[in-house]
């Protein structure tokens, strides 16, 4: 049976929606594959007629009306590249000329440059197959989340101890730079991707004790900060995003995205621990109800969908 384009970019996202991709990733790959077809279509051209030529045109095309961030063009070719790596597999494509595609590489972002909609794309991305991969995607995916969600440094989050999480008000206790302490609030989706790691920590040789590190390797021993430094990057390469993620840029994203939504530059100065008031100081003058009510209003990932 002959499948339209437009009937098989359907089938790709009813399987991806059937693979617990979230909401705004379904829309971002609607949105990217369509702007392709519909230029495919102008253009007479069926999927099997594509060449790599074709793909440069389209992208120069966006770059050209829209000046799209190199992020945002990777995010899009990223999602060309799936759909038609689907429709190879499926055999409702001879070739696929996305594959070796590669663009021209950019001058690296300025910190905190990539935008919510590639963020998403990584934190919301299907879980693997196997049942290992499952566990360690669990524990990734709460390390990302807390480092997106509280600005946490490589540090922090290494050091992250049990005691330190107060799940009922959703706040973090980080001891940062001149050990320094500084409380922090963390949304309802890093609330859940923490609780699901937990669920495995045992599995894991986990010492369930206040004083024990959060993120252990499967041997049980605290995580190392070059090994989370690994999978971070490892995961955006998994949700096909090519960009060289590491945690101080999901921290300078954290801070871009909250000043952006909030202008509240105090608020975020706190949050991030940018600020010469001792220990002491903090607990006493700090309002840590004004934080939270600032940080749920506005950072993109503190509510459920």
């Amino acid at each position: 049976m002959n499948y339209t384009s437009i009937q098989l970019l359907s089938m790709w996202l009813k399987e991806r929606e059937i693979q617990n991709q979230s909401k705004h990733t379904l829309q971002a790959y609607q949105r990217d594959v369509s702007d392709f077809l519909n230029f495919c279509e102008i253009k007479k051209l069926s999927l099997n007629n594509i060449e790599s030529t074709d793909l440069r045109e389209f992208l120069a095309q966006k770059v050209e009306r829209h000046q799209l961030s190199s992020s945002s063009l990777q995010r899009l070719l990223s999602s060309i590249r799936q759909f038609m790596k689907w429709a190879e597999q499926g055999q409702y494509l001879a070739f696929n000329p996305a594959d070796d595609f590669q663009l021209k590489r950019f001058p690296r972002p300025l910190p905190g440059m990539v935008d919510i909609e590639t963020i998403n794309q990584i934190l919301d991305q299907a879980k693997p197959e196997s049942e290992v991969q499952q566990q360690m995607w669990l524990r990734d995916k709460a390390i990302l989340e807390l480092l997106y969600s509280s600005g946490l440094r490589l540090a922090e989050i290494q050091g992250l101890c049990i005691r330190d999480i107060d799940f009922n008000r959703q706040l973090l206790r980080i001891t940062g730079k001149g050990n320094k302490t500084r409380v922090v609030p963390f949304g309802s989706k890093a609330k859940d991707a923490v609780m699901q790691w937990l669920k495995i920590y045992p599995l894991w040789n986990g010492d369930f004790v206040p004083e024990a590190n959060v993120f252990i390797t499967q041997k049980g021993n605290p995580l190392g900060a070059r090994q989370i430094e690994n999978r971070v990057k490892f995961q955006a390469q998994r949700a096909g995003v090519n960009i060289d993620l590491h945690p101080h840029l999901l921290r300078h994203c954290f801070a871009s995205h909250m000043l952006s939504n909030s202008g509240d530059l105090r608020a975020v100065q706190e949050m991030l621990g940018h600020t010469n008031l001792t220990t002491t100081q903090i607990y006493t003058h700090v309002d840590f109800d004004h934080l939270a009510k600032v940080y749920d209003q506005a950072h993109p990932r503190a509510h459920k969908s």
